[in-house]
């Protein structure tokens, strides 16, 4: 394993042994309170603007030239609306996790998830274009499929993690060279997303995720292809 990789899983690990440490050391949350964290996170990711907790990656230079700035434009309004799912994905596995360790996990994930969001949000604001208007429904459908994960158990929670940070990792390379060659931003931009889901889904499997059955991987598979066409143009 890379270096990085490693150094990357470490701390992610520690950031989580930490919200354990608090989450024990604070009284009991009913399912009330967490059922108003669940839908404050939903508002804050659909409606509020996006704060990250890091820089935004690369420099903002000029604006691509049309056509190349539709194109730029068109996939980070996909990568958008991927992280409005993966919040939905995230908060959904985390309101019913049974292990705490697993809930600090997932939730330490959902910070970096966080970031991306708010990356591909000021990236479209740069080239003068829009977020995906399905984004609620990206959200919704997102955090249903989330909580059946996790229903499950934690092992197939995890294991769910790590097979969609495979998948957005595939998609990103894709994405890597469909953009603009000039388009230097969007591309650090997608860069570090990639070495985060990369990340998030080795520590997913560190932590004991289980392989999912490869049915269930294609129809992940055929339920992003419908995402991502879809929030293209919608």
């Amino acid at each position: 394993m890379p270096c990085g990789i490693a150094k990357r899983i470490a701390a992610n690990a520690a950031a989580a042994a930490d919200s354990i440490y608090c989450m024990r050391m604070a009284p009991h949350r009913s399912l009330a309170d967490q059922l108003v964290t669940s839908a404050d996170r939903a508002l804050r990711a659909l409606f509020a603007p996006a704060r990250a907790a890091r820089p935004t990656p690369g420099l903002q230079g000029a604006i691509p030239a049309e056509p190349e700035r539709r194109r730029a434009a068109e996939l980070m309004r996909i990568n958008h609306a991927g992280e409005i799912a993966a919040q939905g994905l995230y908060h959904g596995q985390a309101l019913v996790a049974r292990d705490p360790a697993i809930r600090a996990l997932l939730e330490q994930a959902g910070r970096e998830e966080t970031d991306h969001l708010a990356w591909c949000e000021q990236r479209l604001r740069e080239l003068h274009d829009r977020p995906s208007r399905l984004d609620p429904l990206w959200y919704a459908g997102s955090f249903a499929i989330g909580m059946a994960a996790g229903l499950a158990n934690d092992r197939v929670s995890l294991g769910f993690v790590a097979e969609t940070e495979r998948q957005v990792e595939r998609h990103l390379e894709t994405h890597l060279e469909q953009l603009p060659a000039g388009d230097l931003r969007s591309r650090a931009i997608l860069d570090q997303m990639r070495a985060d889901e990369k990340v998030h889904g080795e520590l997913a499997l560190q932590s004991g995720g289980a392989a999912l059955p490869v049915p269930v991987q294609k129809i992940m598979r055929a339920t992003a292809r419908l995402m991502t066409t879809t929030a293209r143009w919608i």
